[in-house]
Parts: structure tokens; C-alpha cells; sequence
């Protein structure tokens, strides 16, 4: 292999590694901090804030008497409370009988604060991970606006073949002579898109200035691309947002629609696609992966994809919504990432679908390098989306996790003592036996799934 190949590899590993490491940090920063500064507000005392693990390359203490360090091996972090003896908050015997003689150092300590305390600053990592995420799905929603109802048309977009007729402005009321609904977000305007003739050319009734015109007008869902995923056909291939794809095997397209039913009856071999690129045309053959996809009533359907979303002909105007209305959206957007990614959980251990649906390190980091690829916007909301997966594991009930530290103190208000130290020795190394074999087993697939 000569330099000039290795060059755009090298350059493509250390981008996705950078993204990586980016989106990895943010989401243990605020994780860590949250468990830090929950903590201090229960009274209990920070020795350590480090973000990464080994040699430490930076190091400054504040004036609560916190070492805030980075380390070597950007790999995760850690905060590190008095009476702890590691990073997995383990009881340190020594410095939990110097604190006994000193009720007010004893208080202060991970292992000698109220039960209440204690819970709070455990269960803060997790919600600081899903208040990222809620603000920067509102953040989203508050920059993109919502469309304007009823839809107006702010622009069409560039396509081969354009057809002249719709023009900014236009409040459109009618394709093909048949009433759009009063809301574009309901299941019955994804139905009256569906029920649309199939062709090219549509007729659109609208509202200019106050006069209703019918002027011919493009079909409203192209073959155009609006996104491209991550680990698809589409990325491997070349494909990129804007694309318009003209053909499949050589028969002509317009729709997604008909690019989804040739990519579903394609049958997993190769296709060759004809694609418009801002004038250009340009051929990519790339071949369709089988996917296991979410269906609205929870369960998963395996279907044929190439990896891409539609986007509209049309770009519809839109209205800022307000702070409330915007973090509804990214409340409802957080859960609908938890209540995925349970299902997803759930129908793999029962054998519905492929366990190569879980990625482990490496599947994340070429995830984030493709997201960062395709700009800023997508960067930001993958991290929101991984900053829900990465609290909602952490809630697990497994030791040496959140959930099982949560799980403890909840053993312990119904008990009224804690666990016996040897037991909570077996049961952390247990945890730990069982969070190093998941990551073994995310990393497997990582390696050897198609």
C-alpha cells in the first residue's frame, strides 16, 4: 500500500478519534460534575475531579481543597470523594477510622453522610446526563423553529427537472386537489402524503396575496437526501446530504418512495444509483444492509435500508417557538431515547432482533466521526443522544454503576444498614465482571458484525 493511500486513511482515523474523544469528554464532564457538585451541596467533600485515567498531565486545586486534573488516557473520569479508596467510590477502611474520631469530618466523608445525601449526589451523574440532553434538544428545536401552520412555502429546493410555479410566500392549501391537513406533525399528514398520486408534476392550490392560485409544483417528497446515517451503505458509498438520486439500475426515480420500494425488493445485492449533485450527474453503487428498524408500537421490523432520510421539496417557513414549548420538545425528545433504547435492550435479549444492534467503543467512535463530518448541528444532537444513552446505563442496577450504588441505599432505607462491607466487596467485583464482560461483548460486535 503506497503513502497516498495511507494519508486520507490516517487523516480519517485521527478525525473520528478526535470526535470521539470530544463527545466522550463533554458527556463525562458533565456527568462528573454533576456527582461533584450535588455532593458539595450535601456536604460532601471532593478530593479528586479528573477527567481521564493515568498519568496526569494537568493538575490545580480550588478552594474547597479539590485536585481538578486531566489525564493521559481520555477515556471516561472520575470523581473521587472522601473516605473513597478508588475511582469506583469504594470504602478506604483507613481514612473512614481517622474520620470516626471527628463527627464533623466523618460527615463529610461519601461513607458517613446521611443516607439522603449520599443518594442525590449518586443519582446526579444520570440527570445531569438527561438535562444535557433536554437543553440541547430545545436548543435545536428553538434554533430549526417549528413550520409555520398553516404550511408556507419559504423556499423550494434545487432540484434536476425544477418546476417553476411555487414561489416564496405561498400558503399552500391543496396537492392534487386534495386538502393538506391543518398540522404537519400528526400521523394523518404522513397519510396524506402517502395517499398523493405518484408523479412528478403535481398540481398545488394556493394562497398569493390574498388570491387562490393552482400552479404546477414539484412532488413533495423527492428521492432527495436529507441526512445520511452512520455505518450505512449511503456514507460508505459517497452519498451526502442534497443529493438528488435520478435512478435505480437504470430506471428513472423522483420519489423516495420508489427508491425505498427498490432498495426493499433489491434483495441485499448491489444497486446502482443515478444521482444529481448540484448539476452533476454522478453513479454509486453501494449494496443495502439489512436493519432492524423501530416500528411507532415498540417492536422492530428487519427491513432493507441504505441509510439515508427523505428531505422535502419544499422548505417550509417557521415560528421560534417559546423557552416552554422548546423544552417540552426536548423532554419528550430525551424520552423517546430512553424508551428506544429499552426496547431496543429488551427485544435483544429476548432474541427478536440481532444483538449486533448494541456498538460498543469502536462503533461510537465511528459514529461521532461521521456526525462531526456532517457539521455542527448533527455533532451536537449526537452527543445529546449519547449523553441519554450513557445516563440510562449508568441507572442499570448493576454494582459498581449508579443504579447499583442506588440500588444499595435502597437496601439500606428498608433494612436500616447498609450491606456488610465483604458483601458489598463481592458484589462490586461481581458489577465490575459483569460491566468489563458487556464492553467485551459491544466490542466483539464491533469487530465482527456485518
Amino acid at each position: 500500500m503506497d503513502i497516498t493511500t495511507l494519508v486520507p486513511q490516517f487523516g480519517g482515523f485521527v478525525w473520528t478519534m478526535a470526535a470521539f474523544i470530544i463527545a466522550l469528554s463533554v458527556i463525562v464532564a458533565i456527568h462528573e460534575y454533576g456527582h461533584y457538585i450535588v455532593g458539595r451541596w450535601c456536604g460532601i467533600k471532593a478530593d479528586v475531579f479528573s477527567l481521564g485515567f493515568g498519568p496526569v498531565i494537568y493538575s490545580r486545586h480550588d478552594k474547597h481543597g479539590t485536585r481538578w486534573q486531566i489525564a493521559a488516557l481520555p477515556f471516561g473520569g472520575y470523581v473521587k470523594f472522601a473516605g473513597d479508596s478508588n475511582a469506583a467510590s469504594g470504602k478506604d477502611e483507613d481514612a473512614m477510622n481517622e474520620a470516626a474520631a471527628d463527627p464533623a469530618r466523618l460527615r463529610s466523608t461519601m461513607h458517613g453522610a446521611p443516607l439522603w445525601a449520599r443518594a442525590l449526589t449518586v443519582a446526579a451523574g444520570p440527570v445531569f446526563n438527561f438535562a444535557l440532553s433536554i437543553i440541547v434538544f430545545a436548543g435545536i428545536s428553538m434554533a430549526l423553529g417549528n413550520v409555520r401552520e398553516p404550511l408556507t412555502v419559504d423556499a423550494v429546493k434545487p432540484l434536476p427537472n425544477a418546476v417553476e410555479g411555487l414561489e416564496k410566500g405561498d400558503v399552500l392549501q391543496a396537492i392534487a386537489g386534495l386538502e393538506i391537513p391543518s398540522s404537519t406533525q400528526t400521523p394523518e399528514y404522513r397519510a396524506y402524503m402517502d395517499a398523493l398520486p405518484l408523479e412528478p408534476v403535481l398540481d398545488y392550490t394556493v394562497l398569493r396575496d390574498g388570491v387562490s392560485l393552482t400552479v404546477p409544483g414539484p412532488y413533495p417528497q423527492p428521492a432527495l437526501v436529507g441526512s445520511v446515517g452512520p455505518e450505512t451503505a449511503a456514507l460508505e458509498a459517497g452519498l451526502a446530504s442534497g443529493d438528488v438520486i435520478t435512478g435505480v439500475d437504470g430506471a428513472p426515480v423522483f420519489a423516495f418512495q420508489q427508491l425505498k420500494n427498490a432498495v426493499e425488493s433489491s434483495e441485499g445485492r448491489p444497486l446502482l444509483l443515478d444521482v444529481w449533485r448540484a448539476g452533476e450527474i454522478l453513479q454509486f453503487t453501494l449494496v443495502p444492509k439489512s436493519t432492524d428498524e423501530p416500528q411507532d408500537d415498540g417492536g422492530f421490523v428487519n427491513v432493507l435500508r441504505i441509510g439515508i432520510s427523505s428531505d422535502s421539496a419544499i422548505t417550509a417557513a417557521t415560528e421560534t417557538p417559546g423557552l416552554i414549548e422548546s423544552v417540552q420538545s426536548g423532554v419528550a425528545g430525551t424520552w423517546r431515547i430512553i424508551k428506544g433504547s429499552i426496547s431496543g435492550l429488551w427485544h435483544m435479549v429476548t432474541g427478536a432482533i440481532s444483538s449486533c444492534n448494541m456498538s460498543g467503543p469502536v462503533g461510537i467512535a465511528k459514529v461521532s466521526g461521521a456526525m462531526a463530518s456532517q457539521g455542527a448541528m448533527s455533532f451536537i444532537n449526537f452527543i445529546a443522544v449519547l449523553s441519554t444513552a450513557v445516563g440510562l446505563l449508568n441507572l442499570f442496577p448493576i454494582p459498581a454503576l449508579d443504579g447499583g450504588h442506588l440500588t444499595f441505599y435502597a437496601y439500606e432505607a428498608v433494612r436500616g444498614k447498609p450491606p456488610s462491607d465483604g458483601a458489598l466487596r463481592i458484589l462490586m467485583s461481581i458489577g465490575l465482571t459483569m460491566v468489563l464482560g458487556l464492553m467485551l461483548f459491544a466490542l466483539f460486535n464491533d469487530i465482527f458484525c456485518p
